[in-house]
């Protein structure tokens, strides 16, 4: 079980978070489970509905699309950030390659959390903006 602190640092590496507060960080941090997977186990399909943010806390994965490796993750990588506002559809598949500990945000208590918070929610969508915004240049 990590630390509350340890969430925080780990969300503050999180470009979607990087405008929030230490205050906003940790109702952020607040709503992640964390959850330990075995090797193999897919984290996200491509072309599935996104439903949740991950983190990876120890472990690692590879990020697959059409079947060609195109990325690995390690501790401190996260997935999903886009997909968590949005709901678009993945654009990777990403399958843990070792035993994983993990902090998972789900969108139903990520998109409840916003509700209730407009400061947060502002400023998730201005870094959405700019990190679509730089994708697109």
């Amino acid at each position: 079980m990590l630390r509350r602190d340890a969430k925080l640092e780990l969300f503050k590496q999180v470009p979607l978070f990087e405008r929030c507060s230490k205050r906003e960080l940790q109702d952020v941090a607040s709503l992640a489970d964390e959850v330990d997977l075995p090797a193999g186990h897919t984290l996200t399909a491509e072309g599935a509905t996104g439903k949740e943010f991950i983190v990876i806390v120890e472990g690692g994965a590879k990020v697959t699309r059409k079947g060609r490796t195109i990325n690995t993750l390690g501790p401190g990588d996260f997935l999903g950030e886009i997909a968590l506002v949005t709901g678009e559809p993945r654009t990777a598949t990403v399958t843990t390659t070792e035993p994983s500990h993990l902090l998972v945000v789900t969108s139903q208590a990520f998109k409840s959390m916003l509700r209730k918070s407009p400061s947060i929610q502002l400023k998730v969508l201005d870094a959405l903006a700019h990190r679509l915004g730089d994708e697109l240049s």
